[in-house]
């Protein structure tokens, strides 16, 4: 007598189970590959221009003024449309938010690539600004709804290991363009260089990316956009634009309205959440404790790297005297160090959960200490190696903040508002490196005159440390606050 060993006629065989789970692996790598790649963009073009503007101003003739706004016009269009930009992928579908995004960015690209003036290459910086701000919310909220709790740390982790390698080498990598001066284009193909990225990652994000969105929000928000972007335009505006300007009196009123805007802003989502449940941002959202220290603790690591980065970089410079190849040693070692960091606390936050990115705040703290008492003896005479060694350690500790911040600040949130909070994780980092940047007038500029070279450059890098040291503590205290686990053992 036969026993029959066949599966029940409804159930797959267990060989098209395998296929399909190789599938859905395969899928969920390449549209972690696409989404990431999109964001290294984003955090590239934030930055790639800081080496190459004198060239940029040479080469097309333009102004102080317009230099500025050559970086300015990125940065703050990018800023402003983050959270609009997260909720029109929550309202339409991420994916398709995220590829026309994408695709305006790898355009506006090329614009920046060809212009052959001042005027068109900072119209080209406002539309790629835009379009990242409609690209990069979606990066975030995708991870979140197509990763499982158990994968996720480890996808939030790369994306907060690419946000901030970009960011750093960005300036290496604009001036190592600029000077290879390849095909005779000069400055233009820091530019350039989005075109076969960005088409690859439209076509790829074309098959491979899951469609998502919040379906029970009904529509956009006029009014929410108007008073959230006149909001943050009155405070970002001046702390871009006026720390070169001496901070004139309208700077704080403008600053002040922006605030006032922003309480309007808030009124007005908690009504119309009552009306339609519709709002520009779930300001349900904030009720959690995890969300809202997270996002405290994204502002204040932007406000230390907008603070920290510029004025080393500075003091690399003018106070030792390093070239740039010298300088961007201490940038590789500090890279170096991120992924090492960023590593390390993808594999243990899980388990430790908060306890991880407190280590990474205390060895930065801890290592900045000891490079301000290296630079005090050694004076303006230190070498390369001096200078860039304990970059290893800082960029350690920053990966281990960095990496498993957004796991930890968005790993409750519901999935249909993934964008909604992932615009907003993101505006608090812009928010606190335009802070950041505009502070190093008081805390590092203020020190010495224009065109100071030496001593009193180091002296005031020193000084600016206290408060790189003071804010990297102040993050250990908000991150009491986060999950102690992300999940249970």
């Amino acid at each position: 007598m036969s026993h029959d060993t066949h599966q029940p006629l409804d159930s797959p065989p267990q060989g098209a189970i395998r296929t399909a789970s190789r599938t859905a692996g395969r899928t969920r790598a390449v549209t972690l590959a696409v989404v990431l790649t999109a964001e290294l963009m984003n955090a590239l073009d934030g930055s790639v221009v800081y080496t190459a503007l004198p060239t940029i101003a040479a080469d097309t003739g333009a102004t102080t003024a317009a230099v500025q706004w050559i970086d300015a016009a990125y940065t703050l269009t990018f800023a402003l449309g983050l959270i609009t930009g997260g909720r029109l992928g929550d309202l339409h579908g991420r994916k398709r938010v995220f590829l026309a995004g994408t695709a305006i960015f790898t355009l506006a690209s090329l614009l920046c690539g060809i212009a052959t003036g001042p005027d068109l290459l900072i119209a080209a910086r406002t539309l790629q600004g835009a379009a990242a701000a409609m690209m990069v919310p979606q990066v975030l909220a995708t991870l979140h709804v197509t990763f499982d709790t158990s994968s996720r740390a480890k996808a939030f982790g790369l994306y907060g290991t690419v946000m901030s390698l970009g960011s750093v080498i960005g300036p290496v990598v604009g001036g190592v363009l600029t000077q290879a001066d390849l095909f005779g284009w000069g400055w233009r193909p820091i530019f350039l260089i989005n075109l076969p990225i960005g088409i690859a990652a439209v076509a790829l994000g074309l098959r491979f990316l899951p469609e998502s969105r919040d379906h029970s929000a009904l529509r956009l928000d006029p009014y929410g956009i108007v008073l959230s972007t006149l909001g943050l335009l009155l405070i970002i505006l001046p702390l871009t634009l006026c720390g070169e300007h001496n901070w004139p009196t309208w700077s704080f009123a403008s600053m002040t309205a922006g605030l006032l805007v922003l309480a309007v802003f808030l009124v007005q989502q908690k009504a119309k959440m009552r009306k339609d449940g519709s709002p520009l941002v779930v300001v349900a959202l904030f009720t959690g404790r995890a969300f809202s220290a997270g996002l405290a603790t994204q502002l204040a690591f932007g406000l230390l790297s907008g603070v920290f980065f510029l004025a080393w970089v500075l003091f690399m410079q003018d106070g030792l005297g390093l070239s740039p190849g010298e300088a961007a040693v201490g940038f590789v070692a500090a890279s170096l160090g991120e992924m090492g960091g960023a590593w390390l606390a993808m594999s243990l936050v899980a388990r430790y959960g908060r306890a991880v990115p407190q280590a990474g705040a205390l060895l930065a703290a801890i290592t900045l200490y000891g490079y301000h008492h290296l630079i005090t003896a050694e004076g303006s005479g230190m070498g390369t190696v001096l200078a860039a060694a304990p970059m290893l350690l800082v960029g350690f500790g920053l990966g281990m903040i960095g990496a498993p911040l957004a796991d930890l600040t968005l790993g409750k949130v519901a999935h249909q508002h993934a964008g909604s909070a992932s615009g907003l994780f993101n505006t608090a980092t812009q928010l606190g490196i335009a802070l950041g940047t505009a502070l190093t007038t008081v805390i590092f500029f203020s020190h010495f005159s224009a065109g100071t070279r030496g001593p009193a450059v180091t002296r005031a890098f020193t000084n600016s440390l206290w408060y790189v040291i003071g804010t990297l503590i102040t993050m250990w205290a908000l991150l009491l606050l986060l999950p102690r686990r992300t999940r249970t053992s």
